[in-house]
């Protein structure tokens, strides 16, 4: 497990918990909700108190999970709505039952819809006293990045393999070429790698979307500004939601092509006057 942010377990009011594997996901964010509550306060639970039973057997009042509802046909629904993260926001200022805290988990965060990341945005910037949010992703790149900056980040993946390198190399050599404003680059870059397959284009755009949070956040240096990592932010993830749905990879390349620099003509013409 490896942690993103320099908060200590169980300092922060809020954590991205991130793995390919959901279940990994939701087994740490269920042994750090035991943690929260536990008599003795450690970083792991100990497994005796009587808040820990409760935790492990899945009926401590104040440990609460929410996740995508099931429709009438017992289906469960594409995302977590709006309505959900209002409920959240309204008992969160409720006391705690019987522990000091009270611990959400938000199963999956990452299908949150818009309206619900924004609600959620609001309640991450004037969290409850005593409220810990532990919110499980695969996929935390489709979160918005001004959700992921109210949160420590733990990658629960281990070591990055070879091939998560090699996107985030990929994602680098991207956004220099569109920070430098050179579009001649930017085409000549998207056409050498329009031949990926599914799964590296998919690593990539994700690789590409923790960058640039990384740098709207102030964690990673960045040439270009605050509006233009924006756009690209909500580029990257449109591809990504287009590459879910089967549409080709060259097409995603070709919007890249043709799309990326708009985003950052503001930096272009800020570097061209300094000079």
């Amino acid at each position: 497990m490896s942690e993103r942010s320099t908060n200590g377990a169980q300092r922060g009011h809020a954590y991205i918990l991130s793995s390919p594997d959901p279940e990994e996901s939701l087994r740490a964010a269920r042994r750090m909700a035991a943690a929260a509550v536990c008599l003795r306060g450690g970083k792991e639970p100990c497994g005796q108190c009587r808040h820990c039973r409760k935790a492990q057997a899945g009926i401590h009042p104040d440990i609460i999970t929410l996740r995508r509802l099931t429709d009438d046909k017992g289906k469960q629904k594409r995302e977590i709505g709006v309505d959900q993260i209002r409920w959240l926001s309204a008992d969160a200022v409720v006391l705690p039952n019987e522990a000091e805290r009270k611990v959400y988990i938000l199963e999956e965060a990452d299908t949150m819809n818009l309206p619900a990341q924004n609600a959620a945005l609001k309640l991450l910037e004037e969290p409850p006293a005593g409220a810990l949010f532990l919110l499980t992703a695969a996929n935390p790149a489709l979160l918005l990045p001004t959700v992921r900056s109210r949160c420590a980040e733990v990658y629960l993946g281990g070591e990055r393999s070879e091939a998560d390198e090699e996107s985030r190399e990929l994602a680098g050599a991207y956004l220099k070429a569109v920070a430098a404003g050179d579009r001649a680059r930017l085409y000549a870059w998207c056409a050498g790698n329009e031949g990926l397959d599914q799964a590296h284009t998919a690593a990539f755009l994700d690789s590409a979307s923790e960058l640039v949070a990384d740098m709207l956040c102030g964690r990673k240096p960045s040439r270009l500004d605050r509006k233009s990592l924006l756009a690209l932010s909500a580029l990257l993830g449109r591809c990504s939601a287009w590459l879910r749905v089967n549409v080709g990879i060259k097409h995603i390349f070709g919007l890249l092509a043709v799309d990326s620099i708009a985003g950052a003509e503001t930096e272009e013409k800020t570097i061209d006057r300094s000079r």
